[in-house]
Order: structure tokens, then sequence, then C-alpha cells
């Protein structure tokens, strides 16, 4: 299956990720486990490997392969560590913004310097009081001379505490219309940043607050026109959101059945392998079927993206999948391991933890549920995919 969608260079790429996700962040596992932190180095070496800029084309230094090569770079490193994976998928949202309604300054400013991997870019949407209702968000922007001063709080922002540059969605006006984005930079006055809290899983990893006190940022920093912050928002999360943690959901799907088929063979239960007794034989052949029907439809989903084809319903179906899937055979893997797998030092508890931190980002599987229901009768309201096509496909490298 594999074959059909990938080239040699494809191929070239899994192993070199794989290599240095083997090498480099595997052996800092068991200090990110225990020590909770923001891993800012590693974040900065994995970006200076130029993976962030996969989707970037090479006139602006980036490596211009598209949606599938991205989505095996964040599939191999969330494979080894669910927090790395995220964080690339978080730059790449970042990276999203500025590919789609950047103008020609503003691209020649940021995406040779992510490409470099000596910035890592965020998009941040959400708030704590409107959560997923993106029209209910209150924080602002007034326009003030030159500049716009921009105040308000943004939670759950991927990437928030290694951030370089914010995309920011923030009200500008009333209603729909009246969201507006925003380029800020982490180290500009009025910015700063809530404190980093530790959670259940991804450790390593940062999704916080960003604070915005009369926080002042030139004119040009603006995204696109007044009024275009709601296209910003909904066009990062379908495009690169939904199929970004598809691959993360992906590469723990991937190490779950590699750890669980290890354990069951190396244990042994009434003179013989684990493995060979038929309820746990059943419960791994469940594990290997779903994790090849979720990589199906993740590659199926990236690849119609990188020919430019209208694959809205298929991205969403994708994370849909892959998330269910990989919380499903988080469950089984439990059962095969049995209590030991309880314990912190076996790498099936931190899966099932990070699993958990998929669900709910660029939409739960309630919301992909809704959009699909909408797509079967015909009251879906168009396509991202399709009225951005010719910027997906442009400078893309096909050998």
């Amino acid at each position: 299956m594999d074959a059909y969608f990938m080239t040699e260079r494809h191929e070239k790429l899994r192993q070199e990720v794989r290599t240095f996700a083997e090498t480099e962040v595997r052996l800092r596992l068991d200090e990110m486990e225990e020590s909770r932190e923001v891993q800012l180095e590693l974040s900065r070496l994995i970006a200076r490997q130029g993976w962030i800029g996969v989707t970037i084309g090479r006139e602006y230094g980036g490596m211009g392969l598209g949606h599938l090569a991205k989505t095996i770079i964040i599939e191999e490193l969330a494979r080894v560590s669910g927090a790395m994976g995220a964080m690339v998928q978080a730059s790449q949202l970042g990276v999203a913004k500025i590919l789609h309604f950047g103008n020609e300054q503003q691209k020649a400013t940021w995406l040779p310097a992510v490409s470099r991997g000596d910035c890592l870019p965020t998009i941040a949407v959400t708030e704590e009081q409107s959560g997923g209702h993106v029209l209910g968000m209150t924080a602002t922007a007034v326009r003030d001379g030159d500049d716009y001063v921009l105040n308000g709080r943004k939670v759950f922002v991927g990437n928030s505490h290694v951030g370089d540059v914010h995309g920011v969605v923030v009200r500008t006006g009333p209603g729909s219309t009246g969201l507006s984005a925003f380029l800020v930079e982490s180290d500009r006055p009025g910015f700063s940043l809530g404190e980093h809290k530790p959670s259940m899983g991804l450790h390593g990893f940062s999704f916080g607050e960003l604070i915005f006190e009369n926080c002042r940022v030139p004119a040009t920093s603006r995204l696109g026109a007044e009024g275009d912050g709601l296209a910003v928002a909904y066009s990062s999360s379908i495009l690169y959101g939904r199929p970004n943690l598809t691959a993360v959901a992906l590469g723990i799907h991937q190490a779950l059945v590699e750890e669980t088929t290890r354990f069951a063979a190396d244990r042994n239960r009434y003179g013989k392998p684990l493995a060979d007794l038929l309820p746990i034989k059943l419960k791994i052949g469940q594990l290997q079927s779903r994790l090849m029907t979720a990589r199906l439809a993740a590659y199926h989903a990236v690849y119609l993206l990188d020919q430019g084809m209208p694959c809205d319903a298929e991205l969403m179906n994708a994370k849909l999948i892959n998330v269910e899937y990989a919380l499903d055979s988080a469950r089984n893997a439990m059962e095969v391991h049995g209590a030991i797998g309880l314990y912190p030092d076996r790498p099936v508890e931190r899966y099932l933890r990070d699993a958990h931190h998929i669900f709910a980002p660029a939409g739960t599987s309630d919301i992909q549920l809704l959009r699909l229901a909408e797509v079967a009768m015909g009251t879906d309201k168009g396509q991202w995919s399709q009225r951005l096509a010719p910027r997906i496909t442009a400078g893309l490298v096909t050998s």
C-alpha cells in the first residue's frame, strides 16, 4: 500500500527521520518524562534538520516536498516521541498561515528563517471561554494609526513556549467578518506567556497561554486583509491541523503495535509465548488491522492534498479514524500488557496518555462526524482544499 503513494524520496526521508528519532530523541525520553519541562533545545535541534520547511517551496529555502512528506516526518518522530511529533505538527500550523495568507514581504521575511530552523511559528486561535467556537473569541485588535493594539488571551497554543512568531487571530469587528490575523513576535512589548503547566501526556511539548496587554504591532504584520481571520483559522485547521494530528496519532499507533507485539513475543504463559494464546493473537490482529486502515486513510488524504484535489472530507475522515483507532488500540495494548502496563517504565502507558491529547485539537471526533454528515447530505459549505489548491501545489518538488 505504501508504495502506491510513496516515491524513493519519501522512503529516504523516512529513514532519515527514523534514524534521527532513534539516536537523538529516544535518548532523551526518560528525562522528558521525569522533568515534564518544555524541550526547547531538542525542538531547536529538530527544526535545524529543515523539516519544518517541508511544505515550503525551494524559492524560500524549503524542501518543497508537500503534505505526504510532512506526514512521514511527523509520524516517524511521533513513533518515538508523541511530544516531538506534536512539536513539528504545531509548527506546521504556523507555516500554513504564512504560506496561504502572507504577502511577498512576509513570506520573504519568515519562510527562509523557518526553513533554516531559526524560527518556530505557531497559530493562536482558541480562548478559554469560547473553546472550539471560533466566532466566540473576545481578544481584540484595535487600529491606532499605523499600528494595531492587541489585548486578550489565547490558550492551548501549540509550541507556546518555544515559538518565535505567533499567528494570532483576534477580533477587529463584529460577526464572522470581524476576525483578523496578525504575526506577533515573541519578544514584542506587551506580549507574555502564561506559566507552563505539565499535562497528562506529551511531556516536553508546550501548549499554553499567550497574553496580550496593549501589545502594539505594525499594520504590516497583518496577514491578509481585515476580516480574513476566520479563513486563516479554518484553512489552517482543515488543511494542516487535521492531517498533522492524524500523523501524530499514526506514529503513536505504530509504536503501540510494535511494543505490544514485542511484549507478547517475549512474555511466556503456560510454557509458550503470550502471542500464541488465541485471545492475545486476536487482539494483535485487531491492532494490525486498525493500523493498516488508519495509514491508508492518512496517506490517501494527504496524497490528494498534494495533487491539489478537493479532499476536505478525506482529511476529516483521516483524523477521525486515526484518533479513534489509536485510542482503541491503546486500550487493547494495555489489556495485552495487563498490570505491568500500568507502570510508567513501560512505554505503552505513555502512548495511552499521549494519544488522548490528539482527540480535541482541530475538532473532536464528533465535529468530524458532523462535518462528514454535511458532506453526505450535500450541505457542506465548500472545500478549503479546492479554494487553496494552487497555493498548496505551487513549488512542490515531484521527484
